[in-house]
Protein backbone atom coordinates (compact mmCIF):
# COMPACT_ATOMS: atom_id res chain seq x y z
CA UNK A 1 0.00 0.00 0.00
CA UNK A 2 1.13 3.41 -0.85
CA UNK A 3 0.76 6.18 1.67
CA UNK A 4 0.31 9.57 1.64
CA UNK A 5 0.42 12.59 4.43
CA UNK A 6 -3.12 14.03 5.48
CA UNK A 7 -2.46 17.76 5.48
CA UNK A 8 -1.50 19.10 8.57
CA UNK A 9 -2.44 16.32 10.92
CA UNK A 10 0.96 14.58 10.59
CA UNK A 11 -0.85 11.64 9.77
CA UNK A 12 -0.09 9.06 7.34
CA UNK A 13 -2.84 7.31 5.44
CA UNK A 14 -3.20 4.87 2.91
CA UNK A 15 -4.16 6.35 -0.08
CA UNK A 16 -6.89 4.36 -0.67
CA UNK A 17 -9.86 4.48 2.36
CA UNK A 18 -12.58 2.67 3.04
CA UNK A 19 -15.81 3.87 2.53
CA UNK A 20 -18.65 2.13 4.94
CA UNK A 21 -21.38 3.66 3.46
CA UNK A 22 -22.49 0.61 0.82
CA UNK A 23 -21.36 -1.81 3.10
CA UNK A 24 -23.03 -5.70 1.86
CA UNK A 25 -26.50 -5.56 3.48
CA UNK A 26 -29.56 -8.31 4.58
CA UNK A 27 -32.85 -8.43 5.34
CA UNK A 28 -35.41 -5.31 4.45
CA UNK A 29 -36.98 -2.57 4.81
CA UNK A 30 -36.49 -0.99 8.42
CA UNK A 31 -35.24 -4.25 9.50
CA UNK A 32 -32.24 -4.08 6.70
CA UNK A 33 -28.63 -4.29 8.70
CA UNK A 34 -24.93 -4.84 7.11
CA UNK A 35 -24.34 -8.22 6.58
CA UNK A 36 -21.69 -9.50 9.06
CA UNK A 37 -20.73 -12.42 7.25
CA UNK A 38 -19.82 -10.88 4.14
CA UNK A 39 -19.07 -7.10 5.60
CA UNK A 40 -16.26 -8.23 8.63
CA UNK A 41 -14.14 -10.02 6.36
CA UNK A 42 -14.00 -7.39 3.54
CA UNK A 43 -12.77 -4.90 6.67
CA UNK A 44 -10.06 -7.15 7.98
CA UNK A 45 -8.48 -8.06 4.24
CA UNK A 46 -8.26 -4.26 3.50
CA UNK A 47 -6.37 -3.82 7.28
CA UNK A 48 -4.32 -6.92 6.40
CA UNK A 49 -3.44 -5.54 2.81
CA UNK A 50 -2.27 -1.49 4.72
CA UNK A 51 -5.86 0.67 4.38
CA UNK A 52 -5.57 2.43 7.47
CA UNK A 53 -8.33 4.96 7.02
CA UNK A 54 -12.15 4.14 7.48
CA UNK A 55 -14.74 6.53 6.57
CA UNK A 56 -18.45 6.34 8.04
CA UNK A 57 -21.26 8.69 9.55
CA UNK A 58 -24.28 8.36 12.02
CA UNK A 59 -26.74 7.50 9.19
CA UNK A 60 -24.89 4.81 6.88
CA UNK A 61 -26.21 1.47 6.06
CA UNK A 62 -29.32 1.88 8.45
CA UNK A 63 -26.99 3.36 10.91
CA UNK A 64 -25.23 0.33 11.39
CA UNK A 65 -22.37 0.82 9.56
CA UNK A 66 -20.55 2.51 12.81
CA UNK A 67 -21.20 -0.74 14.98
CA UNK A 68 -19.69 -2.95 12.63
CA UNK A 69 -16.24 -0.59 12.08
CA UNK A 70 -16.45 -1.06 15.56
CA UNK A 71 -16.80 -4.53 15.55
CA UNK A 72 -14.51 -5.41 13.41
CA UNK A 73 -11.52 -2.63 14.04
CA UNK A 74 -11.41 -2.81 18.50
CA UNK A 75 -8.95 -4.80 18.65
CA UNK A 76 -6.50 -3.28 16.22
CA UNK A 77 -7.59 0.50 17.63
CA UNK A 78 -3.93 1.66 17.28
CA UNK A 79 -3.34 0.79 13.73
CA UNK A 80 -6.39 2.40 11.89
CA UNK A 81 -7.35 6.07 11.31
CA UNK A 82 -11.52 6.90 11.86
CA UNK A 83 -13.77 9.38 10.20
CA UNK A 84 -16.80 9.47 11.18
CA UNK A 85 -19.16 12.12 10.55
CA UNK A 86 -22.05 14.94 13.14
CA UNK A 87 -25.50 15.76 11.20
CA UNK A 88 -26.56 17.89 13.72
CA UNK A 89 -26.76 21.40 13.03
CA UNK A 90 -29.68 22.17 15.48
CA UNK A 91 -30.00 24.80 18.01
CA UNK A 92 -30.16 21.78 20.59
CA UNK A 93 -26.41 21.32 22.00
CA UNK A 94 -27.25 18.07 23.63
CA UNK A 95 -28.16 16.43 20.04
CA UNK A 96 -24.85 17.39 18.72
CA UNK A 97 -23.02 15.61 21.91
CA UNK A 98 -24.79 12.43 21.48
CA UNK A 99 -23.95 12.05 18.28
CA UNK A 100 -20.40 12.71 19.20
CA UNK A 101 -20.95 9.80 22.59
CA UNK A 102 -22.86 7.31 20.33
CA UNK A 103 -20.26 7.30 17.85
CA UNK A 104 -17.88 6.74 20.26
CA UNK A 105 -19.38 3.91 21.69
CA UNK A 106 -20.02 2.42 18.43
CA UNK A 107 -16.89 2.62 17.54
CA UNK A 108 -15.69 1.11 20.52
CA UNK A 109 -12.77 3.80 20.55
CA UNK A 110 -11.69 6.28 23.54
CA UNK A 111 -11.31 9.46 20.23
CA UNK A 112 -12.35 9.68 16.68
CA UNK A 113 -9.20 10.49 14.47
CA UNK A 114 -10.96 12.67 12.19
CA UNK A 115 -14.65 14.32 13.24
CA UNK A 116 -16.61 15.64 10.30
CA UNK A 117 -19.29 18.52 10.53
CA UNK A 118 -21.49 16.52 7.97
CA UNK A 119 -21.88 18.11 4.54
CA UNK A 120 -21.27 21.62 5.14
CA UNK A 121 -21.94 24.33 2.47
CA UNK A 122 -20.38 27.70 3.04
CA UNK A 123 -24.03 29.07 4.15
CA UNK A 124 -23.96 26.46 7.03
CA UNK A 125 -20.61 27.13 7.93
CA UNK A 126 -21.98 31.08 8.65
CA UNK A 127 -24.85 30.62 9.98
CA UNK A 128 -24.51 27.09 12.45
CA UNK A 129 -20.59 26.20 12.36
CA UNK A 130 -18.30 29.43 12.91
CA UNK A 131 -21.00 30.80 15.75
CA UNK A 132 -22.50 27.66 17.24
CA UNK A 133 -20.62 24.53 17.14
CA UNK A 134 -17.28 25.13 16.31
CA UNK A 135 -17.26 25.88 20.37
CA UNK A 136 -18.60 22.10 21.13
CA UNK A 137 -15.76 20.83 18.62
CA UNK A 138 -12.72 22.61 19.98
CA UNK A 139 -14.31 21.60 23.46
CA UNK A 140 -14.33 17.81 22.28
CA UNK A 141 -10.73 18.52 21.11
CA UNK A 142 -9.93 19.57 24.32
CA UNK A 143 -11.17 16.92 26.32
CA UNK A 144 -9.45 14.21 24.06
CA UNK A 145 -12.48 12.49 22.61
CA UNK A 146 -11.70 13.78 18.96
CA UNK A 147 -8.38 14.34 17.41
CA UNK A 148 -8.71 16.91 14.33
CA UNK A 149 -11.33 19.37 13.51
CA UNK A 150 -13.05 17.90 9.92
CA UNK A 151 -15.77 18.85 7.35
CA UNK A 152 -17.27 16.71 4.83
CA UNK A 153 -17.99 19.10 1.97
CA UNK A 154 -20.66 19.76 -0.74
CA UNK A 155 -20.42 23.50 -2.76
CA UNK A 156 -18.39 25.40 -5.26
CA UNK A 157 -14.46 25.83 -5.53
CA UNK A 158 -15.53 30.00 -4.27
CA UNK A 159 -16.88 28.33 -1.20
CA UNK A 160 -13.88 25.90 -0.79
CA UNK A 161 -11.57 28.25 -0.53
CA UNK A 162 -13.50 30.56 1.40
CA UNK A 163 -13.82 27.48 3.94
CA UNK A 164 -10.18 27.07 3.19
CA UNK A 165 -9.30 30.47 4.56
CA UNK A 166 -10.79 30.70 7.70
CA UNK A 167 -8.23 27.97 8.81
CA UNK A 168 -10.66 25.98 10.80
CA UNK A 169 -10.98 22.14 9.04
CA UNK A 170 -7.76 19.91 8.97
CA UNK A 171 -9.53 18.20 6.41
CA UNK A 172 -12.30 18.12 3.83
CA UNK A 173 -13.75 15.23 2.06
CA UNK A 174 -15.39 16.34 -0.75
CA UNK A 175 -16.48 14.98 -4.59
CA UNK A 176 -14.07 14.84 -7.58
CA UNK A 177 -13.99 12.27 -10.53
CA UNK A 178 -13.31 11.88 -13.98
CA UNK A 179 -17.12 13.12 -14.40
CA UNK A 180 -17.01 16.11 -11.92
CA UNK A 181 -13.64 18.23 -11.82
CA UNK A 182 -14.88 21.66 -10.74
CA UNK A 183 -13.44 21.61 -7.58
CA UNK A 184 -9.93 20.67 -8.40
CA UNK A 185 -8.67 24.20 -8.70
CA UNK A 186 -10.37 25.20 -4.75
CA UNK A 187 -7.95 21.56 -4.08
CA UNK A 188 -5.12 22.60 -5.14
CA UNK A 189 -5.80 25.49 -3.03
CA UNK A 190 -6.42 23.83 -0.12
CA UNK A 191 -3.05 21.70 -0.70
CA UNK A 192 -1.33 24.62 -0.89
CA UNK A 193 -2.77 26.05 2.59
CA UNK A 194 -2.15 22.72 4.79
CA UNK A 195 -5.16 21.29 4.55
CA UNK A 196 -5.54 17.46 3.79
CA UNK A 197 -8.07 16.51 1.16
CA UNK A 198 -10.49 12.77 0.67
CA UNK A 199 -11.78 12.41 -1.95
CA UNK A 200 -15.42 10.84 -1.68
CA UNK A 201 -17.24 9.40 -4.72
CA UNK A 202 -13.98 8.25 -7.21
CA UNK A 203 -16.09 6.27 -8.99
CA UNK A 204 -18.64 9.08 -9.20
CA UNK A 205 -20.97 7.12 -6.22
CA UNK A 206 -21.27 4.00 -8.95
CA UNK A 207 -22.10 5.68 -12.33
CA UNK A 208 -17.94 5.04 -12.94
CA UNK A 209 -18.32 1.68 -11.58
CA UNK A 210 -19.52 -0.27 -14.82
CA UNK A 211 -18.43 -0.74 -18.30
CA UNK A 212 -18.68 2.22 -21.13
CA UNK A 213 -18.03 1.32 -24.76
CA UNK A 214 -16.74 5.18 -24.43
CA UNK A 215 -14.75 5.05 -21.72
CA UNK A 216 -13.08 2.05 -21.94
CA UNK A 217 -11.12 3.16 -24.87
CA UNK A 218 -9.74 6.43 -23.22
CA UNK A 219 -6.10 4.85 -22.09
CA UNK A 220 -4.84 2.02 -24.11
CA UNK A 221 -2.96 0.47 -20.92
CA UNK A 222 -6.69 0.75 -18.55
CA UNK A 223 -8.94 -1.51 -19.55
CA UNK A 224 -12.21 -1.04 -17.24
CA UNK A 225 -13.48 1.99 -15.73
CA UNK A 226 -13.58 1.51 -12.19
CA UNK A 227 -9.83 1.76 -12.50
CA UNK A 228 -9.38 4.65 -14.95
CA UNK A 229 -11.60 6.68 -12.69
CA UNK A 230 -9.45 5.78 -9.06
CA UNK A 231 -6.31 5.93 -10.71
CA UNK A 232 -7.78 9.52 -12.06
CA UNK A 233 -8.01 10.64 -8.66
CA UNK A 234 -4.56 9.04 -7.23
CA UNK A 235 -3.09 10.95 -10.08
CA UNK A 236 -3.44 14.17 -8.58
CA UNK A 237 -1.12 15.28 -6.17
CA UNK A 238 -3.32 17.50 -4.18
CA UNK A 239 -5.50 14.65 -2.89
CA UNK A 240 -4.43 12.66 0.01
CA UNK A 241 -7.05 9.59 0.00
CA UNK A 242 -9.17 8.59 -2.13
CA UNK A 243 -12.20 7.00 0.11
CA UNK A 244 -14.24 4.49 -1.82
CA UNK A 245 -17.54 2.77 -0.77
CA UNK A 246 -16.81 -1.03 -1.20
CA UNK A 247 -19.66 -3.30 -1.04
CA UNK A 248 -17.95 -6.75 -2.01
CA UNK A 249 -14.76 -8.21 -1.65
CA UNK A 250 -13.97 -8.04 -5.72
CA UNK A 251 -14.50 -4.01 -5.01
CA UNK A 252 -11.87 -4.38 -2.15
CA UNK A 253 -9.17 -6.82 -3.96
CA UNK A 254 -9.46 -4.68 -7.15
CA UNK A 255 -9.01 -1.50 -5.53
CA UNK A 256 -6.29 -2.19 -3.37
CA UNK A 257 -4.40 -3.97 -6.74
CA UNK A 258 -4.54 -0.11 -8.37
CA UNK A 259 -3.73 1.80 -4.97
CA UNK A 260 -0.76 -0.35 -4.63
CA UNK A 261 0.69 0.09 -8.09
CA UNK A 262 3.19 2.97 -8.13
CA UNK A 263 2.44 3.35 -11.52
CA UNK A 264 0.00 6.48 -11.89
CA UNK A 265 -1.11 8.55 -14.91
CA UNK A 266 1.59 9.65 -16.63
CA UNK A 267 1.69 13.58 -17.84
CA UNK A 268 1.06 12.63 -21.60
CA UNK A 269 -1.94 10.52 -20.72
CA UNK A 270 -3.40 12.79 -18.01
CA UNK A 271 -3.32 15.47 -21.28
CA UNK A 272 -4.43 12.84 -23.17
CA UNK A 273 -7.53 12.10 -21.21
CA UNK A 274 -8.18 15.56 -20.11
CA UNK A 275 -8.68 15.99 -23.98
CA UNK A 276 -10.23 13.24 -24.31
CA UNK A 277 -13.06 14.11 -21.69
CA UNK A 278 -13.05 18.13 -23.05
CA UNK A 279 -14.85 16.73 -26.02
CA UNK A 280 -17.10 14.46 -24.86
CA UNK A 281 -17.80 17.49 -22.55
CA UNK A 282 -18.35 19.63 -25.15
CA UNK A 283 -20.38 16.90 -26.93
CA UNK A 284 -22.59 16.62 -23.79
CA UNK A 285 -22.49 20.95 -23.30
CA UNK A 286 -23.93 19.94 -27.09
CA UNK A 287 -27.37 18.19 -26.53
CA UNK A 288 -28.30 20.24 -22.25
CA UNK A 289 -26.54 22.66 -20.61
CA UNK A 290 -28.27 21.73 -17.71
CA UNK A 291 -29.17 25.41 -17.31
CA UNK A 292 -32.69 24.47 -16.25
CA UNK A 293 -34.54 27.30 -17.75
CA UNK A 294 -36.92 25.31 -18.81
CA UNK A 295 -38.15 23.73 -15.66
CA UNK A 296 -40.43 23.82 -13.32
CA UNK A 297 -42.57 21.70 -15.68
CA UNK A 298 -46.26 22.03 -14.51
CA UNK A 299 -46.58 18.49 -15.25
CA UNK A 300 -43.28 17.72 -13.03
CA UNK A 301 -41.60 16.53 -15.79
CA UNK A 302 -37.85 17.25 -14.50
CA UNK A 303 -36.10 17.52 -18.09
CA UNK A 304 -32.72 18.39 -17.02
CA UNK A 305 -32.21 15.04 -15.07
CA UNK A 306 -33.81 13.26 -18.23
CA UNK A 307 -31.33 14.68 -20.60
CA UNK A 308 -28.71 14.37 -18.05
CA UNK A 309 -29.33 10.57 -17.99
CA UNK A 310 -29.79 10.43 -21.38
CA UNK A 311 -25.63 11.86 -21.93
CA UNK A 312 -24.24 9.64 -19.36
CA UNK A 313 -25.63 6.81 -21.90
CA UNK A 314 -24.92 8.23 -25.46
CA UNK A 315 -21.94 10.54 -24.81
CA UNK A 316 -20.03 8.46 -21.77
CA UNK A 317 -21.62 5.39 -22.72
CA UNK A 318 -22.91 4.66 -19.32
CA UNK A 319 -26.37 3.45 -20.12
CA UNK A 320 -27.02 0.97 -17.00
CA UNK A 321 -26.13 4.09 -14.88
CA UNK A 322 -28.61 6.36 -17.00
CA UNK A 323 -31.29 3.55 -17.05
CA UNK A 324 -31.09 2.89 -13.68
CA UNK A 325 -31.83 7.03 -13.00
CA UNK A 326 -34.43 7.05 -15.76
CA UNK A 327 -36.16 4.38 -13.62
CA UNK A 328 -36.11 6.68 -10.27
CA UNK A 329 -37.58 9.49 -12.39
CA UNK A 330 -39.91 7.63 -13.50
CA UNK A 331 -40.98 6.37 -9.79
CA UNK A 332 -41.65 9.89 -8.86
CA UNK A 333 -43.35 10.86 -11.77
CA UNK A 334 -40.62 13.17 -13.10
CA UNK A 335 -39.85 10.80 -16.55
CA UNK A 336 -40.83 11.84 -20.03
CA UNK A 337 -43.79 9.77 -19.89
CA UNK A 338 -45.97 12.97 -17.91
CA UNK A 339 -44.80 15.26 -20.54
CA UNK A 340 -48.47 16.13 -22.62
CA UNK A 341 -46.44 18.31 -25.46
CA UNK A 342 -47.83 21.76 -24.03
CA UNK A 343 -44.68 23.21 -25.51
CA UNK A 344 -44.09 25.97 -22.65
CA UNK A 345 -40.57 25.15 -22.19
CA UNK A 346 -39.41 25.22 -25.73
CA UNK A 347 -38.92 29.26 -25.66
CA UNK A 348 -37.39 29.07 -22.40
CA UNK A 349 -34.68 26.67 -23.91
CA UNK A 350 -31.37 29.03 -24.55
CA UNK A 351 -29.90 26.21 -27.02
CA UNK A 352 -33.25 26.11 -28.97
CA UNK A 353 -33.34 21.91 -28.02
CA UNK A 354 -36.40 20.37 -29.65
CA UNK A 355 -37.21 19.43 -25.97
CA UNK A 356 -40.59 17.59 -27.03
CA UNK A 357 -38.85 15.39 -29.50
CA UNK A 358 -35.90 14.96 -27.48
CA UNK A 359 -37.99 13.92 -24.55
CA UNK A 360 -39.14 11.19 -26.91
CA UNK A 361 -35.70 10.24 -27.69
CA UNK A 362 -34.79 9.89 -24.24
CA UNK A 363 -37.91 7.81 -23.22
CA UNK A 364 -37.65 5.01 -26.05
CA UNK A 365 -33.35 5.11 -25.29
CA UNK A 366 -33.74 4.45 -21.38
CA UNK A 367 -36.66 2.57 -21.26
Amino acid sequence: MIYRSLGKTGLEVSQLGFGAMRLPMKGEGDEARVDRDLAIPMIERALEAGVNYYDTAVGYCRRDSQRVLGEALHARRDEVILSTKNPCYSKDDSEWWKNLEDSLQLLQTDYIDIYNHHGIRWQRYVEDVEPRLAKHMQKALDQGMIRHICCSFHDNNEALMKLVDTGYPEVITLQYNLLDQQLEEGIAYAKQNGIGIVVMGPVGGGRLGVSSDVLDQLLDDVKRVPELALRFVLSNPNVSIALSGMSTMQHVEENMAVASDERSLTVEEKDALAAHLERLKKMSDLYCSGCGYCVPCEQGVNIPAIFEAFNQGRVYGLWDNARGRYSGLQARNKGADQCVACGECLPKCPQKIEIIDELKRAAEALT
